[in-house]
């Protein structure tokens, strides 16, 4: 017997998601088909010249989505609590995208069901690129 595929909610979010905006309408990364964002989800991205360089350096790859100028990483929501991620790397919330024409393509995406890249690997490796000091290192001044 045949029938019309079932669609879940996740399926219905990211038609919903996945329709035309308006120029100018900020975009969202979409979670992959069949993972899960238990956790909420943003984003952190870095120039594209740098994305090479952060991959061998984290111990675990969520999802990552690249376009020509920037690679992205998927976080867990609030990845950013008491973190100031170093220039050039971009932090957005609710992994919205302002301004974005196109959304970047997927080039990585994990074994499982979680979309997250730690993001303390993630932190510690764009501040490693970027030679800034990791916030919890600096001096305190009175």
């Amino acid at each position: 017997m045949t029938g019309a595929p079932v669609l879940t909610l996740d399926s219905l979010v990211r038609l919903r998601r996945a329709r035309p905006t308006a120029p100018g309408t900020p975009r969202r990364l979409p979670v992959p088909d069949g993972m899960t964002a238990p956790m909420g989800c943003d984003a952190v991205a870095v120039p594209a010249r740098f994305g090479p360089m952060v991959m061998p350096r984290l111990p675990r790859v969520g999802c990552v989505y690249a376009d020509e100028t920037h690679w992205w990483w998927l976080v867990p929501s609030d990845s950013d609590y008491a973190l100031e991620w170093p220039a050039p790397a971009r932090y957005a919330t609710g992994a919205l995208l302002p301004g974005a024409p196109d959304l970047p393509g997927l080039i990585h995406r994990p074994d499982g069901t979680l979309p997250y890249t730690p993001p303390i690997p993630l932190y510690l490796a764009v501040c490693r690129l970027t030679g800034t000091t990791p916030t919890w290192s600096r001096p305190i001044s009175a």
